[in-house]
């Protein structure tokens, strides 16, 4: 009675968060729109108290993050296909295929069936998945095939078994997570921010996107360095490439962190050393999938998310209304290969700075190197944004967090799925970006001089 006392309104929002989280896996379709803001609404709503009624107790608050993960347990994922491609991924690698040399359209076309439940894969996958070849790192293909073991024939089983990879994940990222926030004297709650988070738990942990395991390597590499052991680091850093590859448009900003003990001046050797075992950890764990026509093939993948595909993108929208205005077609071919080359002298410029360098100030750095890749992105999904999301729980910026909740708004572009225009409806972004924008432009510009005054 004396813990109901004390906690019965924390308890009471918990309640009311899991039956939410239940409706969210198993009563809820991608189109259903209103269904789905109430309900992302509603458990925001109940996180936020939450966090404010029993941010000192961690180990409820560590309880309950995981008590609504078991929810999605048995759940099939309702806003995203991706999976049933990680499925077909898994089973062709058991099937001594190499999943980078052929699309599953290819073997649909053929009428050849290579794996157990190939028509419904692909079916799940849909045709625009499945007829480009995987971009899916060794690492994630090594979940993929985890998963084929242990589940037979079953999707869903296939589907439970990557669920509890992600979650263990997650579990990984909050031990990792909190040692690095007592290392750097920064309150242990924040790390709550992720790891409670309804976006987090709803997108990595209920849509199955494995962001959730290359963060939890970048996060322990991130402790690694912080704590001396660099080679290790190294190693662990290649493993979170080898997950996702977007932690490569990190490393040239460790460029000023490696530092003689006896001057401020760069030790070049191990930094040398460092990027060294990063780039022969991540050739080994490629090597099994080597082939004369693999380079070209995941290649050509990876182009595509600069040259061919678009969603919920910002700048890069703004800058294709302005090659409408002036040439009358879409642009995206020159703009998606201009847009990195701006990303990348934006990076190389945060690396140069003459800033003095430390664990916290480089994850700062990390986190506007990301944000300014995705502002300038063709295309920016809503998992996208879990990186962000740890990253600012290190720092003193919580724009992430806000574009954690107002990345909902991306699902309605799925409205105009039915229809003869399948577009994207612009103004529901434009109030997506103005909201991240302006909580940016306030860290950022006013926030300070507001508390300096």
């Amino acid at each position: 009675m004396q813990i109901w006392k004390l906690y019965k309104v924390p308890l009471l929002l918990t309640f009311v968060s899991f039956f939410f989280y239940w409706l969210f896996a198993y009563d809820l379709i991608r189109t259903e729109y209103t269904k789905l803001i109430t309900f992302y609404c509603a458990l925001w709503f109940a996180f936020l108290l939450i966090l404010k009624l029993a941010k000192s107790n961690i180990k409820y608050l560590t309880a309950i993050a995981f008590l609504f993960r078991a929810v999605f347990i048995l759940a099939i994922p309702n806003l995203s296909q991706d999976f049933y491609r990680f499925i077909w991924d898994g089973r062709m690698i058991l099937e001594g295929l190499n999943p980078y040399l052929s699309t599953p359209q290819s073997f649909m076309q053929t009428h050849e069936f290579p794996i157990a439940q190939a028509k419904e894969l692909y079916a799940g996958m849909g045709q625009l998945n499945g007829s480009h070849f995987t971009n899916y790192p060794p690492i994630n293909q090594l979940c993929f095939v985890i998963a084929g073991l242990f589940s037979g024939h079953s999707i869903l089983g296939s589907a439970i078994v990557l669920r509890l990879l992600i979650i263990a994940a997650d579990f990984g990222t909050l031990v990792f997570g909190k040692r690095l926030l007592e290392k750097l004297n920064i309150p242990v709650k924040n790390i709550f921010w992720y790891i409670l988070n309804p976006f987090i738990i709803i997108e990595l942990t209920g849509n199955l996107h494995f962001e959730g395991v290359m963060i939890f390597f970048l996060v322990w590499s991130l402790y690694l360095l912080h704590s001396g052991k660099w080679k290790w680091a190294a190693v662990i850093f290649a493993l979170s490439i080898s997950v996702k590859l977007i932690p490569l448009l990190l490393l040239p900003l460790l460029f000023r962190y490696f530092k003689k003990e006896t001057s401020q001046t760069i030790d070049l050797k191990k930094l040398i050393s460092f990027y060294a075992l990063i780039g022969i950890t991540t050739l080994i764990l490629f090597a099994p999938f080597y082939d004369s026509e693999f380079i070209n093939n995941y290649a050509q993948t990876v182009g595509l998310w600069f040259q061919n595909f678009e969603f919920n993108a910002s700048v890069y929208y703004i800058a294709r209304e302005i090659g409408f205005l002036f040439r009358g077609y879409n642009e995206i071919a020159i703009i998606g290969k201009a847009l990195p080359v701006l990303v990348l002298l934006f990076i190389i410029g945060l690396a140069l700075s003459k800033k003095r360098m430390n664990t916290q100030i480089l994850i700062t750095h990390m986190l506007f190197a990301f944000s300014f890749y995705l502002f300038l992105s063709t295309t920016v999904h809503p998992w996208y944004i879990a990186t962000l999301l740890i990253l600012s729980v290190f720092t003193n910026y919580r724009f992430p967090l806000v574009w954690s909740f107002v990345i909902i708004l991306s699902y309605l572009a799925y409205i105009n799925l039915n229809k003869a225009d399948k577009s994207e409806n612009l103004w529901i972004i434009a109030i997506e970006y103005i909201v991240v924008y302006a909580v940016l432009i306030w860290e950022l510009f006013i926030q300070k001089r507001v508390k300096h005054k």
